[in-house]
């Protein structure tokens, strides 16, 4: 069960999923999260640190994403690309509210999010230089790229259309591949 922070964590998730960043206040989340008034500012004491753990969950739960159901960390192209695609598909269909709430953050405070970002990245990076893929960071971050980008259109412009993991990771393995 998770401990008290983490779950106000998750009830912002939730807020700034529905509302935006505007919506993200101390008393939003005591009601999201069904607490008492107050309860939130006892643990985050200005909207700065709620921000801050918001968004910090987010990584974690991304994280969490990538790791779904004890799988190991691949080691091959094709097993990475079929993780990734598992989580793009998983960010854009059954975590939609994480991913919202990820790209409120993004576009309205880009430097909170930006070290998560460059972990990810970094993370993928080492992983493609042990597979002994040339130009790891360039493909890593193209395939963080499109990753974002389509997890976002699968959100808005294609939201409702049918797109299979399948073609997901055929897409990821040519980015990975060059």
């Amino acid at each position: 069960m998770p401990d008290r922070r983490t779950e106000l964590a998750d009830a912002a998730l939730a807020v700034v999923a529905a509302r935006g960043l505007k919506g993200l206040t101390h008393r939003a989340v005591d009601a999201q999260a069904g607490v008492a008034v107050g309860t939130t500012s006892n643990y985050f004491r200005n909207r700065a640190t709620l921000t801050r753990a918001a968004v910090d969950r987010v990584e974690e739960r991304d994280r969490l994403l990538l790791q779904q159901g004890g799988k190991e960390i691949p080691t091959s192209v094709a097993g990475l690309a079929e993780q990734i695609a598992g989580a793009v598909m998983g960010l854009a269909h059954e975590n939609a509210e994480l991913t919202r709430a990820r790209f409120a953050f993004a576009l309205d405070q880009p430097d909170v999010v930006a070290a998560g970002h460059e972990r990810l990245v970094s993370a993928l990076t080492q992983l493609l230089e042990a597979m002994g893929l040339s130009e790891a960071r360039a493909r890593a971050e193209a395939v963080s790229d499109y990753s974002d980008g389509l997890a976002m259109h699968l959100l808005t412009a294609r939201k409702g259309q049918d797109m299979d993991t399948a073609t997901v990771a055929r897409n990821v393995r040519r980015l990975l591949e060059g």
